[in-house]
C-alpha cells in the first residue's frame, strides 16, 4: 500500500485500490484528503489499471465532509452566494465526481462502514457497489440544515424511486446494508469479514475483462440523461469503437478456437 498521506492507492493485478485515510474521524473528507485524492487520481490515470476500486481504512467507507477539518481554509459564503468565491463542491467536490464517472475503466466500491453525506455520493459513484453487513448509509444533510450534494438528488430517485429518495434524504435516517440491497442500491451484501475478498474479486474479474467494459459503463452512465433515439445512436458509435479494439479481434478469435479470451484492454 502506497500512503498519499490522507488516501492510500495500492495496485494489485490490475486493480487500483484506493481507499480513504483518516480513521480517526471516519475517513471525513478535509482539505489534505481533497489534495491526496486528485494525486491519487493523476497517478491511477497515469496507469495501466483497468479497475478501480473505493474503499476506506479502518471502520468506515467515508463520514463526510469534516466539518472540523483543521487544514480547512477561510470561507466566505455570502462572496460564495454572490459568485465571487467558488464553493468546495464548485471547486473538488463535483469535478471529482465527474472525473470518477468520466472513467475509462470500472469502478467498484467496497462500503465497510458508515457512507454518509457526501461520502454517500461517493459510494454511489461506483458501477458496482458491495456493502459489509454491518455497513450503512446516510443523507445526514437536514440534520444540520444543509441539502443532500454530490449529486445524491440525481441518483438516489434513479436508484430507489422518489418516495426513497425524499424519506432518507428529509427524516436522515440511517439505511442499513441489507435494506439498501433489497432497494438495488448495492448489488451486493457480504459479511464483514469476507467484504474486501469479495470486492477484490469482483474488480480483479473486472479488470481482466475487455476494453468494452468502460465503453459499457458510459453507456449505462449516459442512458439516465439521454432520450430512446440518442441512446439507440451512442450505442451504434459506440459498437463501431468496440469493434474496432484488439479485445474484440481476440473475443472473437478465442469463440472460433473454443478457448478462454485473454484480453489487454486494447
Amino acid at each position: 500500500m502506497t500512503s498519499n498521506g490522507k488516501m492510500d492507492l495500492r495496485f494489485d493485478e490490475g486493480v487500483a485500490v484506493l481507499a480513504f485515510n483518516d480513521p480517526a474521524v471516519l475517513n471525513a473528507i478535509g482539505h489534505r484528503m481533497r489534495e491526496d485524492f486528485s494525486a491519487a487520481l493523476d497517478r491511477i490515470e497515469a496507469s495501466d489499471a483497468r479497475c478501480i476500486l473505493l474503499t476506506g481504512n479502518g471502520r468506515a467507507f467515508c463520514s463526510g465532509a469534516n466539518l472540523n477539518d483543521p487544514d480547512r481554509p477561510p470561507r466566505d459564503r455570502e462572496a460564495e452566494a454572490r459568485g465571487e468565491q467558488e464553493s468546495d463542491l464548485e471547486g473538488w467536490y463535483n469535478p471529482t465526481l465527474e472525473r470518477l464517472r468520466a472513467s475509462s475503466v470500472p469502478v467498484v466500491s467496497a462500503v465497510n462502514g458508515v457512507a454518509a453525506g457526501i461520502g454517500m455520493s461517493f459510494a454511489l459513484s461506483a458501477d458496482i457497489r458491495i456493502a459489509a453487513r454491518s455497513g450503512y448509509f446516510l443523507q445526514a444533510f437536514a440534520r444540520i440544515g444543509l441539502v443532500p450534494d454530490g449529486g445524491a438528488t440525481w441518483i438516489l430517485p434513479r436508484l430507489v424511486g422518489m418516495a426513497r429518495a425524499m424519506e432518507l434524504s428529509m427524516l436522515a435516517e440511517r439505511l442499513p446494508a441489507e435494506t439498501a440491497l433489497e432497494w438495488g442500491m448495492v448489488n451486493r451484501v457480504v459479511d464483514d469479514e469476507a467484504l474486501m475478498d469479495e470486492a477484490m474479486a469482483m474488480a480483479r474479474r473486472l479488470a481482466a475483462g475487455p476494453a468494452a467494459l468502460g465503453m459499457i459503463r458510459k453507456l449505462y452512465w449516459q442512458s439516465l440523461e439521454n432520450g430512446y433515439a440518442a441512446q439507440l445512436k451512442l450505442e451504434a458509435d459506440t459498437q463501431t469503437s468496440a469493434g474496432r479494439t484488439r479485445d474484440y479481434e481476440e473475443g472473437v478469435a478465442a469463440f472460433r478456437e473454443k478457448r478462454q479470451a485473454v484480453f489487454t484492454g486494447r
